[in-house]
Order: structure tokens, then sequence, then C-alpha cells
């Protein structure tokens, strides 16, 4: 079955459970990755020009430069570790009964505490200080800029550090709204995307987080 056919049906449809194999469970790793390349990838494309442009200026100079693949590299290789944790979770979600073959919580309260969660976290000093640096690639490779080619992952690895700090609970929706849902999936991207390059961005992040607390108390008022 494709993800649009999956995206149509209802939540509560009942399927056969998936039997976790060493080969689903590196489907479902690579699922996931795939999902957040497709995901984190545009939101992260105003420092991977910069830096891209630092290096053709590099080589035109005739000076040592680093492809802007190794950079990157390692902004990708922090998402393929979340990646791990989210198979884990959604692994232990299915065994105890709280995730539905569909890939959605079963439960209320459940569901609720994603949403609250994610919205506090969306509300915390600590989401709006990785926020600000994903917001500025400028002041970011300016501040951690490393020469070679080791440096250059180094940062990756650190620049996606951040973003996983911005946007970690953010893909915890997902578990929430479907994970095989295209519509959540585009809607969280578009959102991630205009929480970083708008001018208003950290206001967004509040009004996200206030109304993701609000709607998560509203689900448990009303069960």
């Amino acid at each position: 079955m494709s993800a649009v056919e999956m995206t149509g049906m209802p939540r509560d449809m009942a399927m056969t459970p998936a039997v976790w194999t060493p080969v689903y469970a590196a489907l479902m790793f690579l699922m996931w990755w795939v999902m957040m390349v497709a995901m984190m990838l545009p939101s992260a494309a105003p420092v991977l020009l910069i830096f891209a442009r630092i290096s053709r200026r590099e080589r035109a100079a005739s000076r040592p430069w680093v492809p802007t693949g190794v950079f990157a590299a390692g902004y990708l290789g922090v998402w393929g570790g979340f990646s791990v944790l989210a198979v884990l979770l959604q692994w232990a979600l299915e065994r105890s009964g709280l995730l539905s073959s569909m890939l959605v919580t079963t439960t209320v309260w459940l569901g609720s505490a994603i949403l609250i969660i994610a919205g506090l976290w969306q509300l915390s000093p600590v989401k709006h200080a990785c926020l600000r640096l994903c917001r500025s690639p400028v002041s970011f490779l300016a501040e951690h800029w490393r020469s070679g080619s080791d440096g250059a992952f180094r940062m990756g690895l650190v620049h996606g550090a951040y973003c996983l700090g911005c946007c970690w609970f953010l893909m915890a929706l997902l578990f929430f709204g479907g994970v095989m849902n295209l519509w959540w999936i585009g809607g969280l991207a578009i959102y991630v995307l205009l929480e970083k390059l708008l001018p208003m961005g950290h206001w967004l992040g509040y009004t996200a987080g206030a109304g993701l607390v609000g709607w998560g108390i509203w689900l448990l008022v009303t069960a």
C-alpha cells in the first residue's frame, strides 16, 4: 500500500500488525530517515547555500576547499541518529499497544501528552536558543567555522544538533497525526520552514506552542 492510499484511510481502521524482523526494522529506519531528510533539508537550505558559496570562492582562489556534501552529511547524520531513536520508540509503542497498525496513537491520554509536551517545548528557552542559531546561518558559520573536511563534517553535526534541539518534539507529533499521513508530514515540514525563515519565526513558535498545549488539554477535557 502506498503512502497516498494510507493517508486516505481512517485512523481507527484495523490492519494486520507488523512483524518486527531485522529487515523490517531496517526498512522502518530508512522510512524515518528519508522522511527526516525531506522535512528538514529545505529549512537547512540557507546555511548549505552560504557554505557552498564560501567553498566556490575558496576554490576559485586556488585555496583548500570542501564540498558542501561533507557539511550536509554531518547534518543528515544527526537526523539519522534521531531516526534510530524514532524506530525504537515506534517498536516500543507498537509492542505496548499504544500505537496502532496505522502508526497513530491509540489512546487519548498519549495523544494529549504528545501535544502538550510538544507545545511546552515550543515555549521553552532551549527551543528558542536553538531556533535563533538555526535562523542565523551567517552567525552560525562565523562562530563555529572549522577548516578541512573533518571541520565541515563537525560543523554539519553541530548545526544538525541545533536543528534537532529546535524540532525534535515537533517530529514526535508524527505519532499523533500519523507517521504515514502525507498531509500531516507536509504540514509539519512547511511549519518548520516558516518558523526558520519568516522574520516572525520566534512568535510563530510561541503561538504554535500555545495552540498545541490548548489542543492537548481540549482532547483530555472532551474525552
